[in-house]
């Protein structure tokens, strides 16, 4: 469906349920170069089960119009006007690499509306390679190979992602290319690797948390690797937050290459 929020239509896969406002809500935020799709198992199993789904296309990609955040702070500012402009009131988001940072952020804000915050594939602070964000600005079919190499621990997808021994690897460079072509006024590619290494306000949102934290990490990412994320970790559990640590066996693209072991994290942890 499409929510008009800041005066641009957003696109939000519902799981194929419409919205109930008497059921909890949850909203998934992707990363960088990607959309609503990545999420495909998870959104699904989720709209089947109970809950209202929202798994958005960020401002300015794919089907949402608007400008694509140019920083995570804009990126969060978002998020409270999705939410504002659904009439939800409360909420659980889960958010993938950039995408998690956006939702820290965002529960950061939003305080006692965010029910729970999960955050896949994420690290603090989250630098990119000078190397990759000239790719990206320069020649971006090269850095998203770059990013399709380093990202994945696989090239055939479980059968419960994307269909048995569908090439992981092809279906992400296609991704991206669709991704980028659909907003030939700004590179989204470039801008979004700008935001992630930029942000530095991440230990700062994890002591205004008031809701549990999940963290979802791939033991084999190369991307967003397990021990950078330990210092919000580490910030999260001085701030007194309630935290879970899932380790899934894969790299940077968690919810395909381990789609039932992320969804099961997910599932668990939002029955809380």
């Amino acid at each position: 469906m499409y929510i008009q929020v800041n005066g641009a239509a957003i696109y939000c896969y519902t799981g194929g349920k419409a919205f109930d406002a008497a059921k909890p809500t949850v909203v998934f935020i992707h990363g960088v170069l990607n959309d609503h799709s990545v999420w495909a198992l998870q959104s699904r199993y989720m709209a089947n089960h109970g809950w209202n789904v929202l798994a958005i296309d960020l401002p300015g990609h794919c089907r949402s119009g608007g400008d694509a955040p140019a920083t995570v702070e804009q990126g969060a500012d978002f998020v409270g006007a999705l939410l504002d402009a659904a009439g939800i009131q409360r909420a659980a988001l889960v958010g993938h690499s950039w995408g998690s940072l956006i939702a820290m952020e965002a529960a950061a804000r939003l305080k006692d509306r965010i029910s729970h915050l999960v955050l896949v594939g994420t690290a603090f602070p989250m630098k990119v390679s000078p190397a990759l964000i000239e790719a990206s600005q320069n020649d971006p079919e090269k850095a998203l190979r770059m990013v399709n190499v380093f990202s994945r621990s696989t090239l055939a997808a479980p059968p419960s992602a994307l269909g048995p021994g569908t090439w992981v690897f092809g279906a992400g460079m296609a991704l991206g290319r669709k991704v980028l072509r659909s907003n030939p006024q700004v590179n989204v590619f470039h801008r979004g690797f700008v935001a992630c290494d930029s942000y530095t306000g991440g230990e700062a949102a994890m002591a205004q948390l008031t809701c549990p934290v999940l963290f979802a990490l791939g033991a084999q990412d190369q991307m967003t690797t397990p021990r950078a994320a330990q210092g919000l970790i580490g910030a999260a559990r001085a701030a007194g937050q309630s935290v879970q640590i899932a380790s899934l066996p894969v790299g940077h693209n968690q919810m395909t290459e381990a789609p039932e072991e992320t969804l099961q994290a997910i599932r668990d942890f939002l029955a809380r």
